[in-house]
């Protein structure tokens, strides 16, 4: 497979792994202060952040990144040289793939300036195999007349998977799919509509497709002259026995066709990727949305309508799902998410996070009747914390902050242990059993005892309090400051020591 090469790449590729984890402080809770986040602060350090919390739990991410088309927008500087715009994505994008889930999808918007490259950028990072589609959203509904060359009315959005285990959804059957049922002949199982019962396939190609059929009203016999049927006699026969034959109320068609029943069709509509702006909205649209909201004077340039998150949301999650939106803007993806009842991670890196994502968010919740609203039935309720990047949780020389709280820590470790976020909550010195190993932390007085020959030192009185409350027959991992017991008895004990903060590793 081909790779995109640029300028400082190596430097690109390297910097997911090297950027300092940073604590997480939460800075205010609206409504039921539920699991939903607003975060504050530079999206590469706030999804480094997560890691250790919510690696391979997101469902669905969607982001809309500045395009590079350089122009000058009011919130975001989107005059990237080529080269430092592939370097900016690289690592937000390998982070993003490790916080999706096996079966979460990944979309991105993006327009004509960058989307071959970051078609191939993406190739490389989720793999060409999970590449899915590539959707021409219809963001204008029209064309001055006085542009002069070929103007461009899309934007593109690229759908990875993480990995085939990613089912998308079907869509809601539309009125107007409905609305091409019709029962003209009073038929008791309900509408139908007539489907085609010639094949394409001439009578030669086909010799098994040609037999004559007989109008049931004239007596007509009909041959295959130019093109063969569908379906075999067997068939055929089954087809007049179920009475699926339609040649017009007075048998006045030249040949019949096949009624299909609404009742036996799936409930549902297969997604496709051309998605015209009757069905997702444009960019006036949006425009209009964010004036309601915000005022003209604090609507972004290049808003996306909530419609448009509607039908991404609706392919790729069921209710409950985790969605996450790196570059949150004025925070279209969280409030569509909260409105269809997702969970959800949004960050934000400017002011605004406070001045558009939180009021947005504050207005949902009071049961705001723009946008997917009504089509939803939105009433309100529900919340959200509002979060900002802290302190580094490891200093250059890999010592731990004062900050980072037992939990904290437990959680770091866990991922790095076991290679997943833990579910369970770190209160007490056994974080879990993994594999029929034990991991145990001394950390932050957890026995309540801070002193070089207490809680956070594995002495004997510690080694014997612990696993009398937290027995385990089998190897054990112990985190702490130091230990006071000899290799022989870490031995016979099956103990694997790990020193802080020496040996806490964060991948």
């Amino acid at each position: 497979m081909p790779f995109l090469d640029w300028v400082n790449k190596n430097q690109a590729k390297d910097t997911s792994r090297e950027v300092p984890y940073h604590l997480l402080k939460q800075e205010g809770t609206y409504g039921d202060g539920s699991e939903n986040l607003l975060i504050q602060g530079d999206n590469l350090l706030a999804l480094k952040a997560l890691i250790p919390f919510y690696a391979g739990q997101v469902k669905c991410i969607y982001i809309d990144p500045p395009y590079n088309t350089q122009s000058a927008f009011e919130h975001y500087d989107d005059k990237l040289e080529h080269s430092q715009w592939l370097s900016t994505m690289y690592p937000r994008l390998v982070l993003l793939r490790d916080l999706l889930a096996e079966d979460g999808s990944i979309w991105v918007s993006v327009d004509d300036n960058e989307a071959h490259y970051l078609k191939v950028l993406m190739d490389e990072i989720f793999g060409r195999k999970n590449f899915r589609t590539d959707i021409s959203w219809q963001r204008k509904y029209s064309v001055s007349n006085n542009f002069k060359g070929i103007a461009s009315i899309v934007d593109r959005v690229l759908c990875y998977a993480k990995s085939d285990s990613f089912i998308p959804n079907l869509l809601p059957r539309t009125a107007d799919s409905i609305a091409r049922y019709s029962n003209p002949d009073n038929d008791p199982r309900g509408p139908w509509k007539a489907v085609d019962y010639l094949n394409q396939a001439s009578p030669e190609k086909r010799p098994n497709l040609c037999y004559p059929i007989t109008n049931p009203f004239t007596g007509e016999i009909i041959s295959n002259s130019r093109k063969a049927w569908k379906y075999e006699p067997a068939i055929h026969s089954q087809h007049i026995a179920e009475r699926r034959l339609w040649w017009g109320l007075k048998g006045q068609n030249r040949t019949p066709a096949l009624k299909l029943f609404l009742s036996e069709v799936r409930d549902g509509m297969t997604p496709h990727n051309w998605w015209p702006h009757e069905e997702v909205g444009h960019t006036d649209e949006a425009k209009k949305e964010g004036i309601a909201l915000f005022a003209a004077t604090g609507v972004f340039d290049t808003p996306k309508p909530e419609r448009l998150l509607k039908r991404i949301l609706e392919i790729s999650t069921q209710p409950g799902d985790l969605i996450l939106d790196s570059f949150l803007g004025s925070g279209t993806t969280a409030a569509v998410a909260h409105k269809m009842n997702r969970r959800y991670i949004g960050i934000e890196m400017g002011e605004h996070a406070r001045t558009h994502c939180i009021p947005r968010l504050q207005k949902v919740i009071k049961g705001e009747q723009g946008g997917i609203s009504a089509a939803v039935n939105w009433a309100g309720g529900g919340g959200f914390r509002f979060l900002t990047l802290g302190e580094p949780a490891f200093d250059t020389d890999g010592r731990i902050s004062a900050e980072v709280r037992f939990a904290t820590l437990a959680s770091y470790i866990w991922h790095f242990e076991i290679g997943e976020p833990g579910q369970q909550v770190f209160d007490k010195p056994l974080l879990g059993i993994h594999n029929g190993i034990a991991y145990y932390l001394l950390y932050n007085g957890i026995l309540g005892d801070r002193r070089p020959a207490g809680g956070n030192v594995l002495t004997n009185a510690v080694f014997n309090a612990i696993t009398e409350v937290f027995p385990h027959d089998g190897p054990k991992v112990i985190y702490g400051e130091t230990t006071r017991l000899g290799s022989a008895r870490l031995t016979a004990e099956g103990i694997t020591f790990k020193q802080i903060p020496y040996d806490v590793k964060i991948r």
